[in-house]
């Protein structure tokens, strides 16, 4: 079953991983010193924030597939849709490794369809950005200026 994703960046980390979890009800599933994420059920929600980013607010939207059959079942309906999408495997981003498409909606918000492989215990892969990698993957390419993984 899919999970909505929402990203939001955050200023001060530690007020509002207080103020979600009261929000919530719950501490968060993930935390890092500039990360956390709440795994909720009901609504069946994968709520991030980072301090990553200049820019403060909504960061992307997503869509979070539990498995590759479900990720494919989303592309296809991306494809349909007919703007650009760019493939992502196997990247490192928001400490887990994924399948990622990413698409651009009307009003200029990133979309992430993602399928998340395995954790891993960095926030990306620090030496993406000298293999010629995206150093970017928590953003599609064309937004790389509010990337998550600056």
């Amino acid at each position: 079953m899919k999970r909505l994703h929402i990203h939001l960046a955050v200023e001060n980390l530690q007020q509002n991983i207080e103020f979600y979890s009261m929000m919530f009800g719950c501490q968060p599933t993930v935390q890092h010193e500039d990360y956390a994420k709440w795994m909720l059920d009901d609504p069946r929600v994968n709520f991030a924030i980072s301090n990553r980013s200049q820019q403060l607010g909504l960061d992307h939207l997503g869509i979070q597939a539990d498995n590759e059959a479900e990720l494919q079942s989303i592309k296809k309906q991306l494809d349909a849709t007919q703007a650009p999408i760019e493939a992502q495997e196997g990247v490192a981003c928001c400490y887990a490794r994924s399948d990622k498409y990413w698409i651009t909606d009307p009003q200029g918000i990133a979309w992430e369809s993602f399928h998340s492989l395995n954790e891993i215990p960095t926030f990306n892969d620090k030496k993406a950005a000298s293999d010629g990698e995206n150093p970017f993957a928590c953003r599609p390419a064309e937004n790389k200026q509010s990337s998550c993984c600056g």
